[in-house]
C-alpha cells in the first residue's frame, strides 16, 4: 500500500512523463524515492476534464519492473493508446490523470465457471482473462464507472481480450482478479486524492 504522500508523488510523476514525452519526446529525470524502486504494477488513466471521458489508458500489469518504470512506461504508452489520436500538447489543461497501483494478479480458481460469479466483487478486483494468445484486462474501478454486474464485467474483460462475451464458460479460459490503489487529480494539476471505490476518497 502507498501512502497518499506517495500517491501524490506517483500521479505528479505520472504527468510529467505524460508532458515531457507529448513535448520533447523524452523522459523527466525525478528521484521518487526507495518505495518506487521495488516491482509492482501499475497503469496510467488520462481522462478529458471536466467531461471525464476517456483519453488513454495503459499500463504494466505485472510486477516485472520498478513501480517508477511501469509509470514511466504506462504514462507514455497512454499518450500513444491505439483507441485513440495521439495527445496533443494543446490538451495538457484539460486532461486529468489517474494512476492505478495493482497487486500482484492471482488466478481465480474453479471447479465450473458459475463459480466465477460468487468470487468476484466489484469495487475489489480487477480482471485479467487469458485464453491462448488472447489476454484482457479491466481496472476495478470499470464495473463500477460502468454500473455492471459480475457477470457483465465478465465478459466485457473477455471482449477486451478479443474474445466473444461468454469465453469465460470455456475451460481453457484463465480469470486472474488483482486489487488497485488509486490516486487521481481532481482537476488538472491540481489536488490529488486517493479514489475509493465505495465512493469516498482519502
Amino acid at each position: 500500500m502507498l501512502s497518499l504522500d506517495d500517491g501524490k508523488k506517483a500521479v505528479v510523476f505520472a504527468r510529467r512523463v505524460v508532458e515531457t514525452y507529448v513535448k520533447d519526446n523524452n523522459f523527466p529525470q525525478i528521484t521518487l524515492g526507495k518505495t518506487f524502486s521495488e516491482k509492482q504494477g501499475a497503469f496510467v488513466t488520462i481522462h478529458t476534464y471536466p467531461d471525464h471521458n476517456l483519453r488513454g489508458c495503459i499500463g504494466i500489469p505485472l510486477p516485472v519492473m520498478s513501480l517508477k518504470e511501469a509509470i514511466m512506461e504506462g504514462a507514455k504508452s497512454a499518450t500513444r493508446d491505439p483507441r485513440f489520436m495521439p495527445l496533443e500538447e494543446s490538451e495538457f489543461d484539460g486532461i486529468i490523470i489517474e494512476v492505478t497501483i495493482l497487486t500482484k494478479p492471482e488466478v481465480i480458481k474453479v471447479d465450473k465457471p458459475e463459480e466465477y460469479l460468487s468470487k468476484i466483487e466489484i469495487g475489489r478486483d480487477g480482471l485479467i482473462v487469458e485464453q491462448g494468445f488472447f489476454k484482457g484486462l479491466l481496472l476495478p474501478q470499470v464495473p463500477i464507472e460502468q454500473g455492471w454486474e459480475v457477470q457483465e464485467f465478465i465478459s466485457h474483460t473477455c471482449m477486451k481480450a478479443g474474445l466473444m462475451p461468454d469465453a469465460w464458460e470455456n475451460e481453457n479460459t484463465k480469470i486472474f482478479k488483482f486489487s488497485g490503489q488509486i490516486f487521481t487529480e481532481i482537476e488538472p494539476r491540481g489536488k490529488i486524492e486517493e479514489k475509493k471505490l465505495d465512493g469516498s476518497c482519502c
